[in-house]
């Protein structure tokens, strides 16, 4: 006789076990995958382990027809049996996750209405708490501006939290804006983020500091004695490349001090740096930050506040520093962070001695995608995200502190791909014409065998550029997995300025845009027709943000592509840094503004080479697109449509900005884009 388990426990147990012997036990894949199944496809996001390890929690996003968006609601997993619970059920997206550090609450931030609409009820993003097992959540604040960002003081005591506030200028013509107040200005007021602390115990809730500053991020230190903040004068995203500051504020002396930026402006590459990522040692002197560079390598600091010293981390061989989830880890000197490695992503750690950089670590092993992670309190547990070949992201748990971690996988927020016929995604690599090493992620339909004879291709480009097409399984609206599965070959090229293959690969494109990364994704094209894997008279190109811009130029620079689907892309640099929100990005790509780098606006535009465009192309803008404006999309009908006779349909997405956050326009994109491609490439008839 086995041992016997009161009912209860034996389903926990079983769940458990389902969990981990379904792969092995799961009947042959039968399922084509689909543009429908997009839309069944969780998102695991937030990832945060709670502080004695035992549970984590997590943002998952669902997309809901209904309410045609996608939704984050809050879930947990019990880290010992793998029973997952789902803590919200809100048509608002929850966000900012955060443990109480007894584990006892989640603290979190979310945007409830109710029909008086008064706060805490009113529409705005408020704080609220629930416990650890779910139930009622309780708001903690009420602000009438909502609360833009908030922290869980170390104690449990305190909560600190930024608000809003209106100010006006008061210039030489404030008072003529303020008697015609009709118009909109580009300027003469501003959103500022007065911080605040509320006291857990009694709840009276008090201002820590209000000096007109807008700010982006904030962290506590420990003891509640430091507070750093990266600030600029003006909410406009414009300040925040290369007049942003770090302060500190000394919550005892009520001083602030700005943070020498020499390192990261006067002696960077470039002066257009985004601050970001901002995190306490527990030492409550040790500041750990981010700057990252449109372009360039992006760059580690460590801030000893008390000695007025600073130590930028080196990074390992090729890697790239990657987001803005930078956390050192308890009871260590380590400070730990994602970097982008030859299209993986991976966790490393680096000890801080006395002011000195030691050894560095890859904290796991192997071929991993790590989205976001966190540590138990003892810093001895970690919990991540990954995203493999054959699943999307979910949880998994680690141990932190050892040499050679194994891991564990906890969730599996998409079973229905245990049944999907996955694509083959290999890595490929290719030599550029000046001989540079190039490789990108191929995508082929499954079961296909190269004796099959060549395919259709679609060579589908990352934006960015600083950024990396990842050695995984991707269901995207921008690419990926439908197309396999109608027989196509996808190509996903990491070409010249993409992330993790070491600095010079980054910088090489630098003054070269519109030339170098074109002839490194032609000539990937022509590895594989070479190869006889694809069939070169059948080929499409598509693209979004900067796989957009990437687009346009391919298709003014060669007629080789039977179809085009340009996503958000630039046609022109001029135009672009007239009126993109980061103009820094354009500079730095130009080497200089308009006027001092005329020819490199020309050439790297590519409505100078427009009248070489034959390609029938399919163009999709955000109608409030910041990053890339309408007009670019507008620009490129107007050639292609009046002026060169070139097959053309140009969706503009009302609402939208630099992405697609309906569910309606995702799905018209990914139908748009498979059918233009059958037709113009494969000669299909439109239905």
């Amino acid at each position: 006789m086995g041992k016997s388990y009161p009912i209860s426990k034996l389903a926990v147990i079983t769940a458990s076990l389902l969990l981990t012997t379904s792969y092995s036990m799961a009947s042959a894949p039968s399922h084509q995958i689909t543009t429908d199944d997009f839309f069944d496809i969780a998102g695991m996001s937030s990832v945060q382990l709670s502080p004695d390890g035992k549970r984590a929690l997590w943002l998952e996003s669902r997309w809901d027809k209904e309410l045609d968006k996608s939704q984050k609601d809050l879930w947990t997993v019990n880290t010992k049996t793998r029973q997952t619970t789902r803590l919200t059920f809100t048509n608002e997206s929850e966000s900012s996750p955060q443990w109480s550090p007894d584990g006892t609450y989640i603290y979190y931030l979310s945007k409830l209405t109710h029909e008086d609409k008064k706060a805490p009820f009113n529409g705005k993003s408020q704080i609220f708490r629930m416990s650890k097992d779910g139930g009622e959540a309780v708001p903690m604040t009420k602000e009438v501006e909502g609360v833009s960002a908030f922290s869980v003081g170390s104690d449990g005591n305190s909560l600190y939290f930024l608000t809003s506030k209106t100010v006006k200028d008061k210039d030489l013509w404030a008072g003529m804006r303020a008697s015609h107040d009709k118009p909109e200005y580009a300027h003469g007021e501003r959103k500022t983020n007065p911080l605040y602390k509320l006291d857990l115990q009694h709840f009276k809730q008090d201002i820590l500091l209000d000096d007109d500053k807008v700010v982006w991020q904030f962290s506590v230190n420990s003891d509640g004695s430091k507070i750093a903040r990266i600030t600029t004068s003006d909410n406009e995203l414009v300040n925040l490349e290369g007049w942003s500051d770090i302060e500190i504020y000394d919550t005892r002396s009520k001083t602030n001090k700005v943070l020498e930026d020499t390192a990261w402006r006067e002696q960077a590459p470039s002066p257009y740096g985004w601050l970001l990522g901002l995190d306490w040692h527990s030492d409550n002197q040790q500041l750990a930050f981010r700057i990252d560079f449109d372009g360039h390598p992006g760059k580690l600091f460590v801030s000893n506040t008390a000695k007025d010293s600073l130590l930028e981390i080196t990074r390992p061989d090729d890697v790239t520093l990657s987001a803005a989830n930078i956390h050192w880890r308890p009871n260590s000197d380590e400070i730990c962070y994602r970097g982008a490695d030859h299209a993986r992503v991976k966790l490393f750690c680096t000890e801080v001695d006395d002011g000195e950089q030691g050894d560095t670590r890859t904290v796991i092993k192997g071929d991993l995608v790590i989205g976001s992670y966190s540590f138990s309190h003892n810093g001895k547990k970690l919990a991540f995200s990954h995203n493999g070949l054959d699943h999307f992201y979910d949880l998994f748990i680690a141990d932190a502190d050892s040499k050679r971690a194994k891991y564990k996988r906890m969730t599996n927020i998409n079973p229905q791909v245990d049944s999907w016929i996955l694509p083959q995604i290999q890595i490929v690599k290719w030599q550029a014409p000046d001989g540079t090493s190039v490789e990108g992620i191929l995508d082929l339909p499954a079961g296909y065998k190269k004796e099959d004879g060549p395919l259709p291709l679609i060579v589908q480009i990352h934006g960015g550029p600083t950024s990396a097409t990842p050695y995984a399984l991707q269901h995207r609206s921008y690419g990926r997995s439908t197309f396999t599965a109608k027989g196509w070959a996808l190509l996903s090229p990491n070409y010249r300025g993409s992330t993790g293959y070491g600095d010079k690969f980054l910088t090489d494109l630098v003054g070269k845009e519109h030339d170098i990364e074109v002839k490194d994704i032609m000539a990937g094209v022509d590895k594989l027709i070479a190869d006889g894997i694809v069939d070169g008279d059948k080929m499409a190109v598509m693209g979004w943000s900067n796989g957009g811009y990437l687009t346009n130029a391919i298709i003014s620079t060669n007629t080789r592509f039977k179809a085009a689907s340009s996503g958000a892309g630039v046609f022109d640099q001029r135009l672009q840094w007239m009126l993109e929100d980061t103009p820094g990005h354009v500079v730095n790509f130009m080497q200089g503004l308009p006027w001092e780098k005329p020819d490199a606006y020309t050439h790297g535009s590519s409505m100078t080479h427009a009248d070489k465009i034959k390609t029938p192309t399919l163009i999709h803008i955000g109608e409030n697109d910041q990053r890339v404006p309408a007009g670019h999309a507008q620009g490129l009908y107007r050639a292609l449509k009046h002026y060169l006779n070139v097959p053309v349909e140009l969706l503009v997405y009302p609402g939208e900005g630099h992405g697609l956050s309906k569910y309606q326009h995702r799905k018209a994109k990914m139908e748009w884009d498979q059918k233009w491609f059958e037709h113009y490439v494969l000669g299909k008839a439109i239905d």
